[in-house]
């Protein structure tokens, strides 16, 4: 026996665009507090290579933090803002198009469909309904990939990369600065290597990839700026220079 089930019940596709752009999200914060763990880590860990001074570090390790923050946060929104600016600009013509000519936006519709691989009469009854409802809706989302609903903010792109920035700068800071000084150097490199392993590890699960292939080269990479950083931060303190 056949049932009908309501739209809510089988989950619409918008559902499904919702999942991706919550993940993409994801992805950037990971990213971003990926960014914020090796560059803070590799400032910090470079001066404690000179000194041993609490003062020096914290200061270098703030400036790293707050000026890291701030360039991801511009970063992003100068990002952003060029996709926003170029998603309300099609838009705002695609509305234009259907004001101007629907007739010939409506065969263009029709004739999408009909690439898809609907029948001629399919294709014409679907582009009849969907333009019924909501011609500006059919037109950017077959034509552009385009939800008007969803058009990015900078403004959000830029506090989530600051903020993501900061969760994993504090923690190389808060690493150097209380461990005993004697040791604070190498465990301050274990706990970012295994930071970066998660972070990693994470990012590959968002995208489906490998997090062993994936947590590999994160942490080879920070350790290899770990090592730099430290190493011509002892050869400027030995040889005077700093």
């Amino acid at each position: 026996m056949m049932t009908t089930e309501s739209t809510t019940d089988l989950h619409p596709e918008p559902q499904g665009a919702d999942i991706a752009a919550k993940l993409n999200w994801l992805r950037a914060g990971v990213l971003g507090a990926n960014d914020g763990i090796v560059s803070v880590a590799a400032v910090v860990v470079g001066v404690a290579g000179v000194t041993t001074s609490n003062g020096p570090i914290l200061a270098a390790g703030m400036a790293a933090l707050a000026g890291g923050a701030i360039s991801m946060a511009l970063g992003e929104y100068v990002s952003v803002s060029s996709q926003s600016d170029s998603q309300r600009h099609l838009i705002a013509k695609e509305r234009d198009e259907l004001r101007d000519q629907p007739e010939a936006e409506f065969k263009e519709l029709v004739a999408m469909y009909r690439h898809k691989g609907l029948s001629p009469e399919t294709a014409t009854k679907v582009a009849e309904e969907l333009t019924e409802k909501d011609a500006l809706r059919a037109h950017l989302d077959i034509e552009l990939n385009i939800d008007p609903d969803e058009v990015v903010s900078p403004w959000h792109a830029a506090i989530a990369s600051a903020v993501s920035f900061l969760c994993g700068a504090v923690l190389p800071l808060l690493s150097i600065l209380f461990f005993p000084a004697a040791m604070r150097v190498w465990l301050t490199f274990v706990v970012v290597l295994v930071a970066l392993a998660i972070t990693g590890a994470v990012g590959a699960w968002i995208g489906g990839g490998s997090r062993s292939r994936a947590s590999f080269r994160v942490v080879i990479g920070g350790a290899i700026a770990l090592a730099t950083t430290y190493g011509l931060g002892s050869l400027l303190g030995t040889t005077g220079a700093a």
